[in-house]
């Protein structure tokens, strides 16, 4: 099936130029006309499927029959189009001829529960008109998907499949696991989903600020996954899950537009995805932030994040957002020795009076490192050593601290350490160096260096 294999890293203009290269290697009409045809349904399936399999969900009242018919009628035009041609409207196609499948399996259906289930969809034959942005039929589906009661796995697959339009085999992939196990978690979860009447709406005003958390905690799990992805047999940077968490939080943006915390997470995916470019040596070793050539850093990423930040106001800045300041600080300075650590400082001082974990005293000990000491950062960081002794990042900032301070034995043993809990492959083989290299003296004027901000 063309449209369904379809990644959601392809653009149209990726297609546009497989048709040209196509043209020019001499192939016919037909041929040519075919690849067209299956842009504009590439096309279509990426820019309408949550919309269309939304609006489906809410006539026919079940998110299983809104998937399957909405995937057979792409299937349909993939089937039909290059013979029919384009539609005019290509999307409404799709919808009706999706309604029209899902009309036909509920009148197959036996049990008696399917004729009241005709009658509502018989009713109501087309969309209703939203009466506001947050009646969209696809922030209502996007809740659903990412409903407490389900387990994070289940939310992150479901989330995937259905408002992002993910296949399974693309969802495995991404992740590494099994077509199976993840088929099983989007079967349970939309049983789930049926056998409960988890509801297909939107949270009442004095919920959403908590549920839309939980939103955005899924999207930015998918993010830091493609960004910083786990696992030994796992490439350390996975473009198809950072592009994908970017469009869905484009989405909820779009839906949301004035949601600070959503404009939030948005930008600090741009920022950070800016510097991906430049994150790996050649060999697939981490490249620290410090260290990074900032000419191959994205400029037009950094603007929209930097812009979307400047529009909002500093009393309403939220972790995503104070998270993203703190990334457009270091995209902002042209040169490592120009970060405004005080800066820095300040904006993760903010973060701990919001969420006052250990991780982000952690990160901000690396900062008070650059801005006072490394030996005042160590203190504070082997504070923290109950909490955060498995966590390895810990023993990455403890090593390179015990480093700048000149302790070398100690880091060793922490860089040893680090290296035991790590589990991405670019930055254990970053760290394996960095342990290595200890015995050698250091480099006229590096005495004193640490991690630059995040090596991440």
């Amino acid at each position: 099936m063309i449209v369904l294999e379809a990644g959601p890293e392809q653009t149209l203009q990726d297609r546009a130029e497989e048709i040209t290269d196509a043209a020019e290697s001499g192939l016919d009409g037909e041929a040519l006309v075919n690849l067209d045809v299956e842009a504009r349904v590439t096309q279509v399936y990426r820019e309408e499927w949550a919309r269309i399999v939304a609006g489906l969900t809410r006539r026919c009242g079940d998110l299983d029959l809104a998937e399957e018919t909405t995937a057979d009628a792409f299937a349909a035009a993939a089937e039909r189009w290059p013979e029919e041609g384009v539609p005019p409207n290509p999307a409404g196609w799709i919808t009706t001829t999706a309604y029209r499948k899902a009309i036909d399996r509920i009148r197959r259906e036996s049990f008696r529960d399917a004729k009241h289930r005709e009658a509502l969809m018989l009713h109501d034959p087309e969309p209703a008109e939203p009466t506001g942005v947050i009646d969209d039929d696809r922030l209502r589906l996007l809740f659903t998907c990412c409903h407490p009661t389900l387990s994070l796995e289940a939310r992150v697959a479901l989330t995937l499949r259905i408002v992002g339009g993910l296949t399974v085999d693309e969802i495995a992939r991404a992740f590494l696991i099994g077509e199976s196990a993840v088929r099983q978690r989007i079967t349970r979860a939309k049983a789930k989903i049926k056998n409960d009447r988890i509801p297909y709406r939107v949270p009442a005003t004095e919920d959403l600020r908590a549920r839309i958390d939980g939103v955005l905690a899924v999207l930015y799990l998918v993010f830091t996954e493609g960004h910083f992805a786990s696992g030994p047999d796992t490439p350390p940077l996975r473009d198809e899950l950072t592009t994908e968490a970017i469009r869905l939080t484009r989405l909820v943006r779009e839906l949301l537009p004035d949601d600070t915390e959503v404009a939030g997470l948005l930008a600090l995916m741009l920022l950070t995805q800016s510097r991906a470019a430049a994150r790996l040596t050649g060999e697939g070793e981490l490249v620290r932030l410090d260290e990074q050539d900032r000419t191959r850093w994205d400029r037009e990423l950094i603007a929209e994040g930097t812009a979307l930040l400047e529009r909002m106001p500093e009393s309403e800045r939220g972790r995503y957002a104070l998270l993203a300041a703190i990334n457009a600080v270091h995209v902002g300075a042209a040169h490592p020795a120009d970060t405004d650590w005080a800066l820095i400082v300040e904006l993760y001082e903010r973060m701990e009076r919001i969420d006052r974990s250990p991780a982000v005293t952690l990160a901000k000990a690396v900062a008070l490192a650059e801005r006072d000491s490394p030996e005042e950062a160590l203190v504070l960081v082997e504070s923290l050593r109950v909490s955060l002794e498995d966590f390895h990042g810990f023993h990455v900032t403890r090593a390179e601290l015990l480093r700048a301070t000149g302790r070398a034995t100690e880091a060793r043993i922490a860089y040893a350490r680090a290296i035991t809990l790590a589990d991405n492959t670019a930055e254990i083989a970053h760290l394996t160096r960095r342990r290595d290299d200890i015995a050698a003296p250091p480099a006229p004027g590096e005495p004193g260096r640490i991690p630059n901000g995040e090596s991440r």
